[in-house]
C-alpha cells in the first residue's frame, strides 16, 4: 500500500474544490475509494470537514497539480519531506501495556512483590506499566482477582524485557545499601569479643576447646610414638640339638 497524505479526507476535499483532477487522480494520490471522492464531490461524504492545502503543508507541487490537471492519465506523487522529525516519545508516566496483556499484571506485581522486595512501588510501576492502587490492592490481597492471582515472571509474560528488570533490582539494592542505618543503630549480629569474655557461655566454650585440644594432642602423640615388638628368644645350634637329643631318649622310653 503507497503513502497517503495527513488527514487524507481533509486533503481529497480541498483538491476536490480547488483543482481540476479526476476523482480517480484525487483516490490514488488519498489512498481513498473513488467512490468515496464522487461522494465528497456530492456532498454525501466528509460534510463538516475543512479542507487541507497539501501545497501549503509541503506534501505536494504546484507543479504535479498542473500535470494531473493537463493529463488525467497522470498520477501524482506525494512529496517526500527533506527535514526527518523525530517524534518524541513521553517517558514519563506508567509503560503502555496492550490490552492482551493487562490481564496479567497482576501476576507479575505478585511475583516482585515475592521476589523481589527491595524495588520500590516506582520501579514496579514503570516495570509492568501499572498503578499504585493495583499494587497495593495486589499486596493486601484486596484486589478483585486476588483468589485468581498466581506469581508470574514479567519477564515471561512479555512485560519487561530481562535487562530492564535487572537493571531496576541492581539501583534499588544500590539505593537499599545508600539508605541503611549506621553501626551504632543496626542491630548487631556479631558481638565483639571484649564484651562476651567474661560470661558463662564464653567459659565453657573456651574449656570445651582446651578439652579438645588436649584430646588431639595426646592422639597426635600416641599416633607419633613408635610401636614396641615383643622380644623373640634366641637359640643356637647347641642347645637346639640337645634339645631334639632328649626328646628323643624320652620317646624311646
Amino acid at each position: 500500500m503507497s503513502r497517503s497524505p495527513l488527514m487524507p479526507k481533509a486533503t481529497a476535499v480541498w483538491l476536490v474544490e480547488n483543482t481540476a483532477l479526476s476523482f480517480r487522480q484525487i483516490a490514488d494520490y488519498t489512498n481513498l475509494h473513488e467512490l468515496e471522492v464522487k461522494g465528497i464531490a456530492d456532498g454525501d461524504v466528509a460534510a463538516g470537514i475543512k479542507g487541507l492545502d497539501p501545497v501549503t503543508g509541503g506534501q505536494l507541487t504546484r507543479e504535479e497539480i498542473e500535470k494531473g490537471e493537463a493529463d488525467p492519465s497522470y498520477r501524482l506523487h506525494l512529496l517526500e519531506s527533506k527535514v526527518n522529525i523525530p517524534v518524541k516519545r513521553s517517558t514519563s508516566g506508567p509503560r503502555y501495556t496492550p490490552v492482551s496483556r493487562r490481564g496479567e499484571r497482576p501476576d507479575a506485581i505478585a511475583w516482585l512483590l515475592r521476589h523481589h522486595p527491595e524495588l520500590p512501588e516506582s520501579a514496579i510501576m514503570k516495570l509492568v506499566g501499572t498503578t499504585k492502587s493495583t499494587i497495593a490492592a495486589v499486596k493486601d490481597r484486596s484486589h478483585w482477582n486476588s483468589a485468581n492471582i498466581k506469581p508470574v515472571d514479567p519477564v515471561t509474560l512479555g512485560l519487561c524485557s530481562q535487562l530492564e528488570l535487572d537493571f531496576a533490582v541492581q539501583k534499588a539494592a544500590r539505593k537499599l545499601g545508600r539508605g541503611q542505618t549506621p553501626d551504632a543503630e543496626a542491630p548487631r549480629t556479631l558481638i565483639p569479643a571484649a564484651e562476651v569474655a567474661g560470661t558463662a557461655a564464653h567459659q565453657a566454650a573456651q574449656a570445651a576447646a582446651e578439652e579438645a585440644r588436649a584430646k588431639a594432642a595426646a592422639e597426635a602423640a600416641e599416633q607419633a610414638a613408635p610401636v614396641k615388638r615383643e622380644e623373640e628368644p634366641q637359640y643356637d645350634a647347641d642347645s637346639v640339638f640337645a634339645k631334639l637329643k632328649s626328646l628323643k631318649l624320652d620317646s624311646k622310653d
